[in-house]
């Protein structure tokens, strides 16, 4: 959180990039109070921007904040993780489906190298590397077919489930499975099979389920709630 502020531009956004990102990679953590004097001070700004910056993760459901209490990191929701990962397949399995039929050699190559990278992240147990390269390979995959506003809406839904994903590493979700999980996406890519594609993306993105409810026991204080939706009780991998 601490990266250099480019002061000639619009202090605010790039605050809120800077928080979102801390938020989401759990180094503030669920139910964490911000201040906005620490922060000021430790990127050398006036409040007033932090205070904006505020304002705009508050609408984000980033934070929340408390009238004369002060702004809190927003605890992690079950509900709102499911639903989040709702949208992801949706997306995400249409997107592998069309990959299918556009993804050239190169585009497979490319995978296969982010599959060694967390490989290599795996075996240094760093957890961090893996799920950055993790949204590096759904964001490849996702470039395939150019499907930049989708990704967009993916990048959204990724803070609910990254927060998680980081937590149920590597116990709740062992890495080794989710790579395994990943080179089946890349082998019915580079075998053109459209639906083959889409059933593997579904699978890997239903594997969060299987965690969420070990995680929300393991966790309490991190999770506002514990229930998982209807709509997904029949969905949790066997």
């Amino acid at each position: 959180m601490d990266a250099p502020l480019r002061l000639k531009d619009p202090i605010a956004p790039q605050l809120v990039g800077l928080l979102r990102q801390a938020i989401a990679h759990m180094r503030l953590r669920p139910g964490e109070a911000l201040s906005e004097k620490d922060i000021a001070a430790r990127f050398g700004v006036s409040r007033q921007p932090v205070r904006e910056a505020f304002i705009k993760l508050s609408e984000a459901g980033l934070v929340e904040i408390r009238p004369s209490r002060g702004t809190f990191v927003m605890k992690i929701s079950v509900r709102e993780v499911a639903n989040a990962r709702f949208v992801r397949e949706a997306i995400e399995s249409d997107i592998a489906r069309h990959a299918a039929r556009l993804a050239t050699a190169d585009h497979i190559a490319s995978l296969r190298a982010f599959i060694v990278e967390q490989k290599l992240a795996a075996a240094d147990a760093d957890y961090q590397r893996f799920n950055d390269s993790d949204e590096a390979f759904h964001r490849a995959i996702a470039a395939i077919v150019q499907s930049d506003y989708a990704w967009r809406i993916v990048e959204a839904a990724r803070f609910q489930t990254d927060r998680v994903r980081l937590l149920s590493l590597p116990d709740a979700s062992p890495l080794p499975l989710l790579i395994e999980q990943h080179e089946d996406i890349v082998t019915q890519l580079e075998r053109r099979d459209a639906e083959g594609a889409a059933t593997a993306m579904r699978r890997h993105l239903r594997e969060i389920l299987r965690a969420l409810s070990q995680i929300a026991q393991d966790h309490p204080e991190f999770f506002a709630d514990t229930e998982l939706p209807d709509h997904t009780r029949d969905l949790v991998p066997s």
